[in-house]
């Protein structure tokens, strides 16, 4: 059982440091970001130490007493990292990050030289020591253990806490697997106050209360199976709100088809950028759904304001910033009819307010424009226009939908 739940939970660190570190490659100025990837990075790296195999290869090759501290060096950095993540997701001021960062880098720094100091005051012979050890009571080893489950037993607690805290403002199901993370980090904890009064006992008595250390072992695999859960929980609530998004904003791309396809027939330079010609299977990957959305719905956007003269013309008396749909897609087709084949630039023609969303958002505009597209595809609009519009490379005027800058994919 403890192998099986140490190789999961490699599993899923190694897993969430790929995830994330690909997160950070894309948005390499994110703090919080670095604080997490750092954080899995670490932690990751001591979980990977803490099998034998790997501390039998490291002990070969390296002094006695070095595997241990290396260990203990990654596990604690890992653990302060994830409270500084914690901490910098709270909207409070930089220096409340600063006085925490600090405190813990401080802290930190004399755990480690704590734990440096007891292994250097150690025999060499007797320094692969285990809580089993007969030599439990030498100070060195007594020291070593005291001071590395004391801060394990704050780090646990207060990420613990930090993670309840976040937990109080997060959805349902995020909650839920905040909860049953802090359910396990507080086991861990348990388990670290255990090691404490075990060493206590040890001192005068070596290898007593044997059923002490079966407990923890015990409490231990609940309470890392507790946390396991809860990444998975956590991990699959963010998996599946990114694919609901994926596919929201893929519909969306498809529903505002019509629309699109009438403007940009009218105004092919309306194109943002060109996209290279994939195969078909290639089309699947979810990579890019985003910006294939943002710039349809800027380029719809923008070709509503290129026509807006002539809807202004097509329907003189009708307010067309709030205008039914069905209604707007009537005006949409005789403005199109109205205007010329060629334009003249050097005319300069006021453009109207056309379909405004009832709200400040992206979600709000894309509302509006999808009801618009739908109400030209039952027009009849929208389709036999022709070949597809020629992409331009050089991009238009900037566009702001609803208030929100919307860069350029």
């Amino acid at each position: 059982m403890d192998v099986i739940l140490h190789l999961a939970v490699t599993a899923m660190l190694v897993m969430g440091t790929v995830w994330k570190a690909a997160d950070l490659i894309r948005a390499p100025h994110d703090r919080l970001l670095r604080l997490l990837v750092l954080c899995l990075l670490l932690l990751t790296a001591g979980d990977v130490l803490g099998f034998p195999e790997v501390r039998e290869r490291m002990l070969a090759f390296t002094p006695a007493g070095v595997g241990k501290v290396v260990f203990n060096a990654l596990y604690m950095s890992g653990l302060s990292m994830l409270i500084l993540f914690f901490v910098a997701s709270t909207r409070g001021a930089p220096a409340v990050f600063r006085r925490q960062l600090r405190l813990h880098t401080g802290l930190l720094v004399g755990v480690l030289a704590a734990l440096v100091i007891s292994m250097i005051g150690t025999p060499p012979a007797l320094r692969d020591h285990t809580l089993s050890s007969p030599h439990i009571g030498q100070p060195g080893i007594a020291c070593f253990y005291l001071a590395g489950n004391l801060f394990f037993i704050y780090a646990y607690v207060v990420s613990g806490l930090w993670a309840l805290r976040h937990a109080r403002r997060a959805s349902r199901h995020l909650a839920r697997g905040l909860r049953t993370m802090t359910a396990g980090l507080f086991g861990l904890a348990l388990t670290a106050a255990g090691r404490v009064v075990l060493v206590l006992l040890r001192t005068d008595v070596p290898g007593s209360h044997p059923e002490m250390e079966t407990v923890n072992l015990v409490i231990t695999d609940l309470a890392l199976a507790c946390v396991l859960i809860g990444i998975v929980l956590f991990a699959g609530v963010q998996l599946a709100t990114h694919l609901r998004s994926v596919l929201s904003h893929r519909r969306m791309h498809d529903q505002l088809a019509p629309l699109w396809q009438a403007l940009v027939t009218a105004y092919p330079e309306l194109v943002l950028t060109r996209e290279p010609v994939r195969p078909r299977w290639q089309r699947l990957r979810l990579r890019h759904t985003h910006a294939r959305f943002y710039r349809r719905l800027i380029e719809c956007r923008d070709g509503l304001v290129r026509l807006s003269p002539y809807l202004a013309l097509a329907a003189p008396d009708t307010d067309l910033a709030r205008c039914g749909p069905d209604q707007l897609a009537r005006h949409i087709t005789r403005a199109l009819a109205l205007r010329p084949e060629r334009e003249d630039p050097h005319t300069a023609l006021p453009a109207v307010w056309v379909a405004l969303p009832t709200g400040n958002d992206v979600s709000a505009e894309a509302r509006i424009l999808i009801a618009l597209s739908a109400a030209l595809d039952r027009a009849g609009h929208g389709h036999g226009h022709g070949r597809r519009p020629e992409r331009r490379r050089c991009g238009i005027r900037a566009s702001r939908i609803a208030g929100v800058p919307l860069r350029r994919p």
